[in-house]
């Protein structure tokens, strides 16, 4: 099975590399980075036809490749990356966090949210069904960090942002990014944590069939 990874952060391709190893090693990976896209967002304050075309174009890219199937690993796009799964169904497309929600949502009612990027925390939350108590946290100054290339201090902020969701029935963290600091966060709040490549990679091997 061959497939598409599509990033805006260079950051989300390490994580998800790291899940398929353990959980699909037998799959064939194709990453495709965009790393001015999270930028763009962030200057245009919203989603835009342009952006939504864009995110077309990768699809259209990817398909022409001999994919089976398309993971975007950029958390702040959803309509775009419906827009690609509408123009390419029955293929399996994957918005970042739909198959971690899920995982959350069958295991909790309170889950907190811990993202590094602020845009994450608007557009991700009303994936989530309305019985759903959703407690969303930005580890402020995270993901600068790790643009410097400093790791270590990524994950301390994450951790530390953390603990302010130790009441929560489990934490879902947003980014991709993210997914290293997943064991210290469950350490210091004692919660079951989600990843979302973990989530997605399992998904996407239901969807295809994969048994192994």
């Amino acid at each position: 099975m061959r497939i598409t990874l599509i990033h805006a952060l260079k950051h989300s391709i390490v994580p998800i590399e790291a899940s398929f190893a353990r959980l699909w090693p037998q799959a064939r990976l194709m990453n495709l980075l965009d790393d001015s896209l999270s930028a763009d967002l962030a200057q245009d304050g919203k989603l835009t036809p342009r952006m939504t075309e864009r995110f077309l174009t990768m699809g259209r890219y990817a398909v022409s490749t001999g994919a089976n199937g398309i993971l975007f690993t950029c958390s702040a796009f959803g309509t775009c990356i419906e827009a690609v799964a509408r123009a390419h169904a029955p293929m399996p497309v994957l918005k970042p966090n739909e198959a971690m929600i899920e995982e959350a949502v069958a295991k909790g009612k309170k889950i907190g949210l811990l993202s590094t990027f602020a845009p994450t925390l608007v557009s991700m939350p009303p994936e989530f069904p309305s019985s759903i108590q959703l407690v969303p946290k930005l580890a402020e100054g995270a993901l600068a960090a790790l643009d410097r290339g400093d790791r270590a201090e990524h994950d301390r902020i994450v951790v530390e942002a953390s603990k302010d969701l130790r009441d929560c029935d489990l934490i879902a963290l947003a980014q991709y990014s993210m997914a290293p600091a997943a064991e210290r966060v469950a350490e210091v709040t004692g919660r079951p944590v989600l990843t979302t490549p973990d989530s997605a990679v399992k998904k996407l091997k239901a969807m295809l069939g994969v048994t192994t």
